[in-house]
């Protein structure tokens, strides 16, 4: 017989089920009734939670990069320059394990053709290069630098690199050391 859940833990159970769904399939493939099912509830009652699917999954893309900001955020706090840079790559390399996160990421930037997307999507990077920015003082080349490495990890992730003993793989799983970032400035770019 299964317990009787709250509001709010059937909400937390259905995000985390339909963060799984979204993350393999993306905004068009993700099955709600899929989602249903494994909650063992209907598909009106998850429209009557989050009203649609599209709006399920804008904010299922915006917690998976709130996560990562905010995680960062706090990781360099007190601290500004290239160490705040250093604490936010290694916070940001820490959170590498949540693959279905980075993949919510990744869907969310393959469903920009849709303006609601786009707009949550870029508000979102925004949010995420203002913390890195403000926090660290360092100019745009670097922060630039630095979240392109972030982009370059999701995709490793996605890709899940640590299965792969090809050259490239290994490339790609190469750590970045603290002080990558000390030659990337406006200065230097010019």
């Amino acid at each position: 017989m299964r317990q009787r859940m709250s509001g709010s833990q059937r909400r937390t159970q259905v995000l985390g089920i339909a963060a799984a769904e979204f993350a393999d399939h993306g905004l068009h493939g993700a099955s709600i009734e899929a989602i249903a099912h494994e909650a063992g509830i209907t598909q009106a009652y998850v429209f009557r939670m989050f009203g649609t699917k599209k709006a399920l999954f804008l904010e299922l893309v915006g917690d998976a990069f709130d996560g990562f900001t905010d995680a960062m955020g706090q990781a360099a706090d007190g601290t500004q320059g290239l160490d705040a840079l250093t604490l936010m790559g290694a916070q940001y390399y820490a959170l590498l394990d949540r693959r279905t996160t980075l993949l919510l990421q990744l869907q969310g930037f393959a469903a920009c053709g849709d303006p609601e997307v786009r707009d949550v999507v870029r508000a979102r990077m925004a949010r995420m290069w203002d913390t890195v920015s403000a926090t660290t003082g360092l100019d745009p080349v670097a922060v630039k630098s630095f979240l392109a490495f972030g982009m370059l990890l999701n995709n490793a992730a996605a890709l899940d690199v640590g299965e792969v003993d090809e050259p490239w793989a290994a490339g790609v799983r190469t750590r970045i050391l603290p002080g990558l970032f000390e030659h990337i400035t406006a200065e230097t770019n010019r």
